[in-house]
Protein backbone atom coordinates (compact mmCIF):
# COMPACT_ATOMS: atom_id res chain seq x y z
CA UNK A 1 0.00 0.00 0.00
CA UNK A 2 1.38 3.43 -0.59
CA UNK A 3 2.69 5.52 2.05
CA UNK A 4 -0.37 7.84 3.10
CA UNK A 5 -2.80 6.06 1.52
CA UNK A 6 -5.33 4.12 3.50
CA UNK A 7 -8.02 1.92 2.44
CA UNK A 8 -10.90 0.73 4.91
CA UNK A 9 -12.93 -2.13 3.59
CA UNK A 10 -16.57 -3.18 5.23
CA UNK A 11 -18.34 -5.33 3.24
CA UNK A 12 -18.54 -4.14 -0.42
CA UNK A 13 -17.95 -0.66 0.67
CA UNK A 14 -14.49 0.78 0.12
CA UNK A 15 -13.79 3.78 1.81
CA UNK A 16 -9.99 5.67 0.40
CA UNK A 17 -8.15 8.25 1.19
CA UNK A 18 -4.48 9.73 1.80
CA UNK A 19 -2.91 13.42 1.89
CA UNK A 20 0.11 12.67 0.08
CA UNK A 21 0.93 13.88 -3.58
CA UNK A 22 -1.04 12.55 -6.66
CA UNK A 23 -0.78 8.83 -6.86
CA UNK A 24 -1.18 6.82 -9.96
CA UNK A 25 -2.21 3.09 -10.79
CA UNK A 26 -4.02 0.88 -12.77
CA UNK A 27 -6.78 -1.69 -11.88
CA UNK A 28 -8.52 -4.65 -13.40
CA UNK A 29 -12.35 -3.68 -12.69
CA UNK A 30 -13.75 -6.99 -12.26
CA UNK A 31 -17.05 -5.89 -10.37
CA UNK A 32 -19.50 -2.87 -11.22
CA UNK A 33 -18.40 -0.25 -9.04
CA UNK A 34 -20.35 2.61 -8.24
CA UNK A 35 -17.52 5.75 -7.31
CA UNK A 36 -18.33 8.86 -4.98
CA UNK A 37 -15.37 11.95 -4.57
CA UNK A 38 -16.06 12.68 -1.39
CA UNK A 39 -12.93 15.45 -1.66
CA UNK A 40 -10.34 16.02 -4.11
CA UNK A 41 -10.75 14.47 -7.52
CA UNK A 42 -9.89 11.22 -9.98
CA UNK A 43 -9.14 10.74 -13.62
CA UNK A 44 -9.96 7.38 -14.98
CA UNK A 45 -8.42 6.60 -18.15
CA UNK A 46 -9.99 3.68 -20.37
CA UNK A 47 -9.61 2.42 -23.78
CA UNK A 48 -8.20 5.91 -24.85
CA UNK A 49 -10.85 8.13 -22.82
CA UNK A 50 -10.25 10.28 -19.72
CA UNK A 51 -12.95 11.40 -17.00
CA UNK A 52 -12.67 13.32 -14.97
CA UNK A 53 -14.70 12.95 -11.23
CA UNK A 54 -14.37 16.13 -8.73
CA UNK A 55 -15.79 16.66 -5.21
CA UNK A 56 -19.41 15.69 -4.87
CA UNK A 57 -19.73 13.89 -8.24
CA UNK A 58 -20.11 9.98 -8.64
CA UNK A 59 -19.15 7.63 -11.61
CA UNK A 60 -20.36 4.08 -12.84
CA UNK A 61 -17.21 1.90 -14.30
CA UNK A 62 -18.59 -1.65 -15.34
CA UNK A 63 -16.48 -4.75 -14.53
CA UNK A 64 -14.44 -6.41 -16.61
CA UNK A 65 -12.32 -3.70 -17.40
CA UNK A 66 -8.94 -2.46 -16.63
CA UNK A 67 -8.85 1.61 -16.04
CA UNK A 68 -6.18 3.82 -15.15
CA UNK A 69 -6.62 5.78 -11.79
CA UNK A 70 -5.05 8.98 -10.65
CA UNK A 71 -6.30 10.53 -7.45
CA UNK A 72 -5.30 14.13 -6.35
CA UNK A 73 -5.67 16.39 -3.39
CA UNK A 74 -7.01 19.17 -4.29
CA UNK A 75 -6.81 23.12 -2.56
CA UNK A 76 -4.90 21.15 0.84
CA UNK A 77 -8.42 19.04 1.39
CA UNK A 78 -6.58 15.31 1.07
CA UNK A 79 -8.46 12.91 -1.74
CA UNK A 80 -11.57 10.71 0.18
CA UNK A 81 -13.47 8.49 -1.57
CA UNK A 82 -16.59 5.91 -1.75
CA UNK A 83 -16.41 2.75 -3.68
CA UNK A 84 -19.27 0.68 -3.37
CA UNK A 85 -18.94 -2.52 -5.24
CA UNK A 86 -21.55 -4.69 -6.12
CA UNK A 87 -20.94 -8.72 -6.67
CA UNK A 88 -22.60 -10.79 -8.28
CA UNK A 89 -23.62 -12.49 -5.64
CA UNK A 90 -25.39 -9.19 -4.25
CA UNK A 91 -26.82 -8.61 -7.88
CA UNK A 92 -28.46 -11.98 -8.45
CA UNK A 93 -30.09 -11.93 -4.65
CA UNK A 94 -31.40 -8.06 -5.98
CA UNK A 95 -32.59 -9.45 -8.74
CA UNK A 96 -34.56 -12.50 -7.50
CA UNK A 97 -35.71 -10.83 -4.22
CA UNK A 98 -36.22 -7.27 -4.72
CA UNK A 99 -36.43 -6.70 -8.52
CA UNK A 100 -39.92 -6.48 -10.03
CA UNK A 101 -39.39 -8.83 -13.01
CA UNK A 102 -42.66 -8.82 -14.49
CA UNK A 103 -41.60 -4.86 -15.77
CA UNK A 104 -37.91 -5.44 -16.54
CA UNK A 105 -37.29 -3.19 -19.83
CA UNK A 106 -35.64 -5.75 -22.22
CA UNK A 107 -35.78 -3.44 -24.71
CA UNK A 108 -32.65 -2.12 -22.68
CA UNK A 109 -29.05 -2.25 -24.04
CA UNK A 110 -25.66 -2.69 -22.70
CA UNK A 111 -24.20 1.17 -22.85
CA UNK A 112 -20.80 0.93 -24.97
CA UNK A 113 -18.91 3.19 -22.46
CA UNK A 114 -17.37 1.69 -19.49
CA UNK A 115 -16.97 4.80 -17.44
CA UNK A 116 -19.96 6.77 -16.95
CA UNK A 117 -20.30 10.42 -14.94
CA UNK A 118 -24.01 10.22 -13.46
CA UNK A 119 -25.52 13.50 -13.29
CA UNK A 120 -24.40 16.15 -10.43
CA UNK A 121 -26.71 17.47 -7.31
CA UNK A 122 -28.67 14.83 -7.46
CA UNK A 123 -30.21 14.39 -3.61
CA UNK A 124 -30.83 10.74 -3.83
CA UNK A 125 -26.61 10.27 -4.63
CA UNK A 126 -25.89 12.98 -2.08
CA UNK A 127 -27.77 11.09 0.75
CA UNK A 128 -26.30 8.05 -0.23
CA UNK A 129 -22.71 8.66 0.09
CA UNK A 130 -22.83 11.19 2.94
CA UNK A 131 -24.62 8.97 5.15
CA UNK A 132 -21.59 6.82 5.20
CA UNK A 133 -18.71 9.47 4.87
CA UNK A 134 -18.68 9.77 8.92
CA UNK A 135 -17.40 6.21 9.03
CA UNK A 136 -13.90 7.75 7.37
CA UNK A 137 -12.81 8.78 11.23
CA UNK A 138 -14.29 6.47 12.97
CA UNK A 139 -13.49 3.12 14.72
CA UNK A 140 -17.14 2.03 14.47
CA UNK A 141 -17.78 -0.65 11.96
CA UNK A 142 -21.30 -0.52 10.33
CA UNK A 143 -23.55 -2.76 10.67
CA UNK A 144 -24.23 -5.45 7.71
CA UNK A 145 -27.86 -4.32 7.60
CA UNK A 146 -26.42 -0.73 6.87
CA UNK A 147 -24.42 -1.68 4.26
CA UNK A 148 -26.46 -3.93 2.38
CA UNK A 149 -29.38 -1.14 2.23
CA UNK A 150 -26.24 1.35 0.95
CA UNK A 151 -25.94 -1.38 -1.62
CA UNK A 152 -29.78 -1.54 -2.37
CA UNK A 153 -29.90 2.77 -2.75
CA UNK A 154 -26.88 2.74 -4.91
CA UNK A 155 -28.41 -0.12 -7.20
CA UNK A 156 -31.71 2.10 -7.24
CA UNK A 157 -29.42 5.64 -8.31
CA UNK A 158 -27.86 3.70 -11.25
CA UNK A 159 -31.79 2.44 -12.19
CA UNK A 160 -33.61 5.57 -12.03
CA UNK A 161 -30.42 7.17 -13.47
CA UNK A 162 -31.14 5.04 -17.28
CA UNK A 163 -33.02 1.91 -17.65
CA UNK A 164 -29.89 0.64 -19.99
CA UNK A 165 -28.03 -0.15 -16.29
CA UNK A 166 -30.72 -2.64 -15.62
CA UNK A 167 -28.47 -4.91 -19.02
CA UNK A 168 -25.57 -3.97 -17.36
CA UNK A 169 -26.90 -4.93 -14.06
CA UNK A 170 -28.47 -8.02 -14.42
CA UNK A 171 -26.16 -9.66 -17.47
CA UNK A 172 -26.51 -12.95 -15.64
CA UNK A 173 -29.78 -13.40 -17.25
CA UNK A 174 -30.20 -14.66 -20.99
CA UNK A 175 -31.68 -11.09 -22.54
CA UNK A 176 -28.42 -9.21 -21.41
CA UNK A 177 -25.77 -12.13 -22.04
CA UNK A 178 -22.44 -10.46 -22.93
CA UNK A 179 -21.06 -11.62 -26.36
CA UNK A 180 -18.24 -14.06 -26.05
CA UNK A 181 -16.78 -12.73 -28.73
CA UNK A 182 -16.40 -9.40 -27.98
CA UNK A 183 -15.43 -10.30 -23.92
CA UNK A 184 -12.49 -12.10 -25.76
CA UNK A 185 -11.05 -9.66 -28.11
CA UNK A 186 -11.13 -6.66 -25.07
CA UNK A 187 -9.70 -8.94 -22.75
CA UNK A 188 -7.58 -11.61 -24.72
CA UNK A 189 -4.48 -10.97 -22.95
CA UNK A 190 -5.28 -11.65 -19.16
CA UNK A 191 -4.72 -14.24 -17.16
CA UNK A 192 -8.56 -15.12 -17.15
CA UNK A 193 -9.77 -19.21 -16.42
CA UNK A 194 -12.73 -20.72 -18.72
CA UNK A 195 -14.57 -20.34 -15.03
CA UNK A 196 -13.98 -16.14 -15.05
CA UNK A 197 -14.57 -15.83 -18.77
CA UNK A 198 -17.71 -17.66 -18.31
CA UNK A 199 -18.59 -15.48 -15.17
CA UNK A 200 -17.76 -12.12 -17.10
CA UNK A 201 -20.30 -13.32 -19.73
CA UNK A 202 -23.46 -13.94 -17.69
CA UNK A 203 -22.95 -17.76 -18.03
CA UNK A 204 -22.19 -20.71 -16.11
CA UNK A 205 -19.19 -22.57 -17.75
CA UNK A 206 -22.14 -25.36 -19.30
CA UNK A 207 -23.79 -22.83 -21.15
CA UNK A 208 -20.60 -20.82 -21.78
CA UNK A 209 -18.91 -24.19 -23.56
CA UNK A 210 -22.58 -24.89 -25.71
CA UNK A 211 -22.41 -21.12 -26.80
CA UNK A 212 -18.85 -21.07 -27.47
CA UNK A 213 -19.17 -23.92 -29.99
CA UNK A 214 -21.69 -21.23 -32.14
CA UNK A 215 -19.32 -19.07 -32.50
CA UNK A 216 -16.26 -21.08 -33.33
CA UNK A 217 -14.61 -24.36 -34.23
CA UNK A 218 -11.93 -23.62 -32.13
CA UNK A 219 -12.04 -24.65 -28.63
CA UNK A 220 -11.81 -21.33 -26.18
CA UNK A 221 -8.04 -22.28 -25.11
CA UNK A 222 -7.53 -22.31 -28.47
CA UNK A 223 -8.96 -19.55 -29.73
CA UNK A 224 -7.03 -17.31 -26.85
CA UNK A 225 -3.82 -18.49 -28.35
CA UNK A 226 -4.30 -17.65 -31.95
CA UNK A 227 -5.70 -14.22 -30.96
CA UNK A 228 -2.71 -13.59 -28.98
CA UNK A 229 -0.61 -15.39 -31.57
CA UNK A 230 -2.05 -12.89 -34.34
CA UNK A 231 -1.81 -9.60 -32.22
CA UNK A 232 1.76 -10.30 -31.74
CA UNK A 233 2.80 -10.85 -34.94
CA UNK A 234 0.91 -7.56 -35.92
CA UNK A 235 2.79 -5.91 -33.15
CA UNK A 236 6.11 -6.83 -34.35
CA UNK A 237 5.89 -7.15 -38.12
CA UNK A 238 4.08 -3.60 -38.49
CA UNK A 239 4.57 -2.23 -34.99
CA UNK A 240 8.06 -3.19 -35.20
CA UNK A 241 8.11 -4.07 -31.18
CA UNK A 242 10.59 -6.32 -29.61
CA UNK A 243 9.64 -10.01 -29.20
CA UNK A 244 10.71 -9.68 -25.39
CA UNK A 245 7.85 -7.37 -25.24
CA UNK A 246 5.18 -8.61 -27.33
CA UNK A 247 4.60 -11.99 -25.61
CA UNK A 248 3.57 -10.22 -22.24
CA UNK A 249 1.63 -7.94 -23.54
CA UNK A 250 -0.69 -10.57 -24.92
CA UNK A 251 -0.61 -12.62 -22.38
CA UNK A 252 1.90 -15.11 -22.35
CA UNK A 253 3.94 -16.15 -19.56
CA UNK A 254 6.88 -17.92 -20.71
CA UNK A 255 9.10 -16.89 -23.90
CA UNK A 256 10.06 -19.96 -24.99
CA UNK A 257 6.63 -21.20 -24.96
CA UNK A 258 5.74 -18.25 -27.23
CA UNK A 259 8.36 -18.80 -29.50
CA UNK A 260 7.51 -21.78 -30.41
CA UNK A 261 3.75 -21.71 -31.06
CA UNK A 262 4.46 -18.50 -32.96
CA UNK A 263 6.59 -20.96 -35.17
CA UNK A 264 3.82 -23.60 -35.30
CA UNK A 265 1.18 -21.00 -36.39
CA UNK A 266 3.19 -19.15 -38.84
CA UNK A 267 6.29 -21.45 -39.83
CA UNK A 268 8.81 -19.33 -38.97
CA UNK A 269 10.66 -17.53 -35.12
CA UNK A 270 9.25 -14.48 -34.34
CA UNK A 271 12.69 -13.31 -34.65
CA UNK A 272 12.38 -13.34 -38.64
Amino acid sequence: MMEGVKTIAYSNVFLSRFSDNASAHTNMIREHCLLYIYSGEVEISEKGETTKIRRGECAFIRRDNRVGLIKRPVNGEQFKAIFLSFTRKFLREFYHRTLDRKHLPFDAKRPEVSVLKLPANRPDIVSLFESITPYFDSDMQPADELLNLKMTEGVYVLLNTDKNFYSSLFDFTEPWKIDILDFLNENYMYDLSLEEIARFTGRCLAVFKRDFKKVSPLSPQKWLIQKRLEVAHDKIRNNGKKVSDVYLEVGFKNLSHFSRVFKQQFGYAPTK
